[in-house]
C-alpha cells in the first residue's frame, strides 16, 4: 500500500461544477481552514444572521406606515424560507447583505457600512444585488456617490481575489467558462428549458426563460423573447426614476418594482426571491392609504409568497409524489406570478408622485 503524502493529514477531493466567481473564495476560503463543524455553524449564523436582521430592518421601515400588515408580510416570507437555511446556498448571505444595504444607504444612517455590505454582495452574487447598486447610481446625488464607493470596494475585492486565483489556478478563467457551459446547456442543472436536469423539486428556477423556452427550447429565441419583454418594464422603470426626485418612500417603490423584475431576465431560484422583502415597506405605505391598489398589491405578493416559498409546496409535492399536475403548476406559476407582480409594480412606481415638502427635503439631504 502507498504511504500518504502527509501521514496523519485528512485529505479529501471532490469534483463541483460551481458557476460561481473567484470573489467568492474571499468570504469561504477561512473558513476552509476550520473544521467542518466550526466553519458550518459559523456559515450558518452569517446566513441566518444576516437574513433575520434584514427581515428587522425591512420591519423598521414598513412598522412606521402598518405595523400589523408588515409584521404579516414579514412572518409570511420567514416561514417560507426554509431552503434558504437548509441549502446553505451564498444567496442567503447575500440577499440578507442586500436589504441592510439598502436600509442604512435610503435611510442614510451607517451608510458606509451599507456601501460595503452592498459591494460584498455584488462580489459574491452580482446577480442578486447588482439593480439594487444600478438604482442608487441612476438616483444621483448622494446616492450615486455611494453606488461608485461600493463600485470602489468590489473593485478592489474582486481584483484582489482575481489575482489570488490566478496565483494559485492559473486556468480558472478558462475552467469557469467551461463549468458554465456545462450547466448551461440542454440538460444541465441550470438549463432553464425543459431538458433541464436541475430544474426540479421546491428549488426551481423562477426565471420567465422556463416557461418561454416551451415554445421553442432555443436560448437564442427564449433569452430573445425575455430580454424583450424585461427590457421594456425596465426602460419605464429607468426613464421614472431619471425624471423624479428622490425621496426616501418613492425609493422604496422604485426597489419593490426593479427587484421582481431581476429574478425574470436572469438565472435564480426560489431562494433568491427572499430578497422581495424589500417590496414590503412599499406594501405598508400603499395598505395605510387604502383602496383598490393596495388590495391588488396584497394578493399579488402574496401570490409571489407561495409561488416562491417553500412551505407550500413542500407540501404539496410530499403528498402527490412529485406527479400530475403539481409538477407542471410549480414550474409555471413562480414565473407568471413574478411577471404580474414586476409589470404591475412598475405601473404602481410609475403613477407615484412624491409630495413637494418630501421631495425639497430629501434633495437637500441628497446633495449633502
Amino acid at each position: 500500500m502507498a504511504s500518504e503524502p502527509c501521514p496523519g493529514c485528512w485529505h479529501r477531493s471532490t469534483d463541483h461544477l460551481t458557476p460561481n466567481f473567484p470573489t467568492i473564495f474571499l468570504l469561504v476560503a477561512p473558513l476552509a481552514i476550520l473544521p467542518w463543524a466550526v466553519a458550518e455553524a459559523i456559515w450558518m449564523t452569517l446566513t441566518a444572521g444576516c437574513f433575520i436582521l434584514a427581515a428587522f430592518l425591512m420591519m423598521n421601515v414598513g412598522g412606521e406606515y402598518a405595523p400589523r400588515f408588515s409584521a404579516f408580510m414579514i412572518y409570511l416570507f420567514l416561514i417560507n424560507s426554509e431552503l434558504l437555511l437548509a441549502l446553505g446556498n451564498a444567496a442567503g448571505i447575500v440577499v440578507g447583505l442586500s436589504m441592510i444595504a439598502a436600509w442604512c444607504i435610503l435611510q442614510n444612517r451607517f451608510a458606509f457600512a451599507g456601501a460595503l455590505c452592498l459591494a460584498l454582495a455584488l462580489v459574491m452574487k452580482p446577480h442578486d444585488a447588482g439593480l439594487i447598486w444600478f438604482y442608487l447610481l441612476l438616483v444621483g446625488g448622494a446616492l450615486r456617490k455611494r453606488a461608485l464607493q461600493t463600485l470602489a470596494m468590489a473593485g478592489a475585492l474582486a481584483g484582489a481575489a482575481a489575482l489570488w486565483t490566478w496565483h494559485i489556478a492559473p486556468q480558472w478563467l478558462q475552467e469557469l467558462i467551461s463549468n458554465e457551459s456545462a450547466i448551461m446547456a440542454r440538460g444541465g442543472i441550470n438549463d432553464p428549458g425543459p431538458a433541464s436536469g436541475g430544474n426540479f423539486g421546491v428549488n426551481l428556477i423562477i426565471s420567465l426563460q422556463t416557461i418561454v423556452s416551451r415554445f421553442k427550447d432555443n436560448p437564442h429565441f427564449y433569452n430573445a423573447v425575455v430580454f424583450l419583454i424585461c427590457g421594456a418594464l425596465l426602460f419605464v422603470w429607468m426613464r421614472k426614476t431619471l425624471q423624479s426626485p428622490f425621496t426616501p418612500e418613492l425609493a422604496w417603490f422604485a426597489l419593490a418594482a426593479i427587484v421582481p423584475l431581476s429574478m425574470l431576465f436572469l438565472y435564480h431560484r426560489r431562494y433568491d426571491a427572499r430578497l422581495l422583502l424589500l417590496a414590503v415597506p412599499a406594501c405598508a405605505m400603499l395598505w395605510r392609504r387604502g383602496g383598490a391598489i393596495a388590495g391588488w398589491m396584497l394578493a399579488l405578493n402574496l401570490a409571489v409568497i407561495v409561488a416562491t416559498g417553500d412551505f407550500f409546496w413542500i407540501v404539496l409535492l410530499s403528498i402527490t409524489h412529485y406527479q400530475g399536475i403539481s409538477v407542471a403548476f410549480s414550474i409555471f406559476s413562480a414565473p407568471v406570478t413574478l411577471l404580474a407582480l414586476a409589470t404591475f409594480s412598475v405601473w404602481v412606481y410609475w403613477r407615484r408622485t412624491p409630495e413637494s415638502k418630501d421631495a425639497k427635503s430629501a434633495a437637500a439631504a441628497l446633495s449633502s
